[in-house]
C-alpha cells in the first residue's frame, strides 16, 4: 500500500514500528501515522501481548519479510474517520472481538490451510504504536478491567473457545498439558465450566508454580515423572474425562491421546508447527477422539471479559512488571522465547 513508501516530509508525524525482515530479525522503523478511511478509526496502543503464534511465525520464519505482528492488544481510539459513529477519541478498547457485518463474512475458503494461508495479511498490527482498524472491529473495554489485562483478552478467549467447543461437562476432571499463557487460561476457564479436578503438566519451574499458584490440583514435571501414568493415577485408574494440549511440544498430542479416558476427549489448542509422533495402537481401542479449536468467535471474546471482569479468571501470574519490555526489546524477547523460557508472559508496552 501507499502507506510503505518511505518518502517522509518534515511535515509527516511517524510512529514507530517493530517490522519483520524475515530470517529472525525485527527492525524498529518509522512509519507515517495511519489515517483513518471512512468507517474507520485510529487505536493508539498501549500494550501488546507476545503470542506464541507470533514466536512461531519468528522461529520457523513463515512470516513474510514486512510483516508488523501483534493480534493482543489493547488501546485508546485517537482518530475517527467520518461516518463512525460508536466510538469517539479516547474510547479504551481491545484489538479484536467486533461482530463483523454479515457483508463482510469470513475470508476464510471451505479449504483454508493456516500454514501456507494464516500469514497472508499485511495489515499493520499492533507491534506498532498505531493500529487502523474497521469500527466493528473493537471492542469495548468495561469498567473493572485493566489495559493489561484487556492485552490478554484475545488469549483468554482463545481458551474460552476451546472449552465451549470441547465434550466437557460439569464436574469432569481435566488435564492441560503445557502451563505457557494459553494453559494458564485454560486451566481457568474449564475450571470456571465446572471442571472439578485440573491437573497441569509443565516442565518450566517458573510456569508451573503459576500453574499452581491459580489452584491447579496437581501439577505435573514431564522431566521428572511419565505423564500418562500419573494422569491415571490422579484420575483414579480411568484417565481424565478431556485433556487440553495446550504445549504443542514433539510428543504431546501422542501423550494425550494415551492418557485420556475410554471415550474421552483430547482438544489440540496449540499449534505443533513440526511433524509429531503418534502411535495410534496404544489408544485406538479405548475410542478416543480429537477435536481441534482454532481461533475466536466474537461471543467468545465477551464471555472471556466477564469472567477477567468477575475474577474467575486472574492474569495476575500472567502479567505484572516484570513482563513488560518496550519495542526496542522486542528482537531480545522473541530470541528469548525460543528457548524453553522461564518466561510466562510478555507484553509490549508502547510510550
Amino acid at each position: 500500500g501507499d502507506n510503505l513508501t518511505p518518502k517522509h516530509s518534515k511535515e509527516d508525524v511517524l510512529m514507530r514500528a517493530a517490522v519483520y525482515q524475515g530470517s529472525q530479525k525485527f527492525d524498529i522503523e518509522d512509519r507515517p501515522d495511519p489515517t483513518p478511511g471512512p468507517g474507520q478509526v485510529v487505536v493508539d496502543v498501549i500494550f501488546c501481548a507476545i503470542c506464541g503464534t507470533d514466536v512461531h511465525a519468528f522461529l520457523y520464519d513463515v512470516a513474510p519479510p514486512g510483516t508488523v505482528m501483534g493480534h493482543e492488544y489493547s488501546g485508546t481510539i485517537s482518530r475517527v474517520g467520518s461516518g463512525v459513529t460508536r466510538w469517539k477519541v479516547g474510547d479504551r478498547v481491545i484489538g479484536g472481538g467486533g461482530e463483523p457485518p454479515p457483508e463482510v463474512g469470513t475470508s476464510r475458503g471451505p479449504r483454508y490451510n493456516y500454514r501456507t494461508q494464516g500469514f497472508a495479511s499485511t495489515d499493520v498490527r499492533a507491534y506498532a504504536e498505531k493500529v487502523v482498524m474497521e469500527e466493528w472491529q473493537p471492542i469495548p473495554l468495561p469498567e473493572g478491567v485493566s489495559d493489561e489485562e484487556a492485552a490478554m483478552c484475545e488469549p483468554c478467549a482463545v481458551t474460552v473457545h476451546a472449552v465451549r467447543l470441547s465434550q466437557m461437562k460439569l464436574g469432569d476432571s481435566v488435564a492441560v498439558l503445557g502451563a505457557g499463557p494459553i494453559g494458564l487460561l485454560c486451566m481457568q476457564v474449564a475450571r470456571a465450566a465446572g471442571a472439578t479436578k485440573v491437573i497441569v503438566s509443565e516442565p518450566v519451574p517458573a510456569r508451573a508454580e503459576a500453574a499452581r499458584k491459580l489452584g491447579a490440583d496437581a501439577v505435573i514435571d514431564p522431566t521428572k515423572e511419565d505423564v500418562q501414568e500419573r494422569l491415571v493415577e490422579l484420575t483414579d485408574g480411568i484417565g481424565p474425562d478431556v485433556i487440553f494440549e495446550c504445549a504443542a511440544a514433539k510428543s504431546t498430542l501422542d501423550v494425550a491421546m494415551d492418557s485420556v479416558k475410554r471415550g474421552g476427549q483430547v482438544v489440540l489448542v496449540a499449534i505443533v508447527w513440526t511433524p509429531t509422533d503418534v502411535m495410534p495402537p496404544n489408544w485406538m481401542a479405548r475410542e478416543v477422539s480429537m477435536q481441534s479449536s482454532f481461533g475466536t468467535q466474537p461471543e467468545d471474546w465477551r464471555i472471556a471479559l466477564d469472567l477477567i471482569r468477575d475474577g474467575k479468571v486472574s492474569m495476575a501470574p500472567l502479567v505484572s512488571e516484570a513482563s513488560f519490555l518496550p519495542l526496542d526489546n522486542i528482537q531480545e524477547a522473541f530470541e528469548a522465547l525460543c528457548e524453553p523460557s522461564n518466561q510466562v508472559q510478555m507484553v509490549v508496552k508502547h510510550g
